[in-house]
């Protein structure tokens, strides 16, 4: 008889474990216990990433449990010179960090199955680290083609999406699209999305979901890359809906807005924004009950 309940206690145990670790998200701790915003988006943890100096910006990354966060910490917006990739981790019943993981590098993105973290480093080369017991592995070279890459992203179906300028050189910025880039096989030509999802100009800030369902961008930019933030339904047909404005509340300014990046649990999205380098900030808003809101009824 004693046996039989201590197996019942054990798996009830296992249980127990397994429910708190797939709700953390709704835990107290969950966003290093910061009071989550609405529809009106608010810097996030400031004084906590960034500490006495520097600024938190670009694309950020919370691990698929929320117990891990990614982000860059800079001195200035065009320079990795100084950056930082800084990470923090939820264990023994605490936020642990942030710590310094790599330098030189930007735009953290991990992988669909949380074991590969991707980086840019400034001149178009995307790297990678891999997951280990211990840690994260040095980054290493992961994508170096003819032309820039930026803001690379993996998705579940395996396809990667990525700014390029295709074949020009990669400090050329006038004329990035967002593409399909290829990472295996003897094809390394990047494959343009083309209009309209890409307009004229530079089209490089952007957040694909995992299931490609949709995409969000920034939009209007002008020549010093202050811009808005809009979003895209992705069609059966392979199209893309009308672009339309995130709305007067994340757009309120005139502001550089780009990094964006939506949570695992789907409910917030983050983006790096600031009028200037010294007020520049991470911002995040409540965007489940928006994308519902901006979805196409008949998508």
């Amino acid at each position: 008889m004693f046996k039989y309940i201590s197996i019942l206690i054990f798996c009830c145990n296992i249980i127990c474990n397994l429910n708190a670790q797939k709700n953390f998200w709704e835990s107290k701790d969950a966003y290093f216990g910061q009071t989550p915003p609405n529809d009106t988006p608010k810097i996030f943890a400031s004084k906590l990433l960034v500490g006495d100096s520097g600024i938190a910006m670009d694309r950020c990354a919370f691990s698929n449990d929320g117990k891990e966060f990614y982000y860059c910490h800079a001195f200035h917006w065009f320079t990795t010179k100084g950056a930082t990739v800084n990470w923090l981790k939820y264990e023994d019943g605490k936020w642990k960090g942030p710590t310094v993981l790599d330098s030189g590098l930007y735009a953290p993105t991990l992988s669909i199955n949380d074991k590969t973290l991707y980086f840019l480093d400034g001149t178009g080369i995307v790297m990678q680290s891999h997951r280990t017991r211990s840690g994260w592995t040095v980054p290493e070279t992961y994508l170096k083609r003819s032309y820039g890459i930026y803001d690379f992203m993996p998705t579940k179906s395996g396809n990667m999406y990525g700014a390029s300028n295709i074949h020009r050189n990669a400090n050329d910025f006038s004329k990035y699209d967002i593409c399909l880039i290829p990472t295996s096989g003897a094809d390394t030509v990047a494959r343009t999305l083309g209009e309209p999802l890409n307009t004229p100009g530079f089209n490089g800030d952007f957040y694909v979901a995992p299931d490609e369902s949709y995409i969000i961008i920034s939009i209007n930019e002008t020549k010093d890359y202050k811009c808005d933030i809009g979003i895209r339904f992705h069609k059966k047909n392979n199209t893309w809906t009308k672009l339309v404005s995130l709305g007067p509340l994340i757009n309120k300014g005139v502001a550089d807005r780009w990094g964006e990046y939506v949570t695992p649990d789907g409910k917030y999205l983050f983006y790096s924004k600031g009028p200037n380098e010294k007020d520049c900030h991470l911002y995040w808003v409540r965007f489940d009950s928006l994308l519902q809101k901006l979805k196409p009824k008949n998508l």
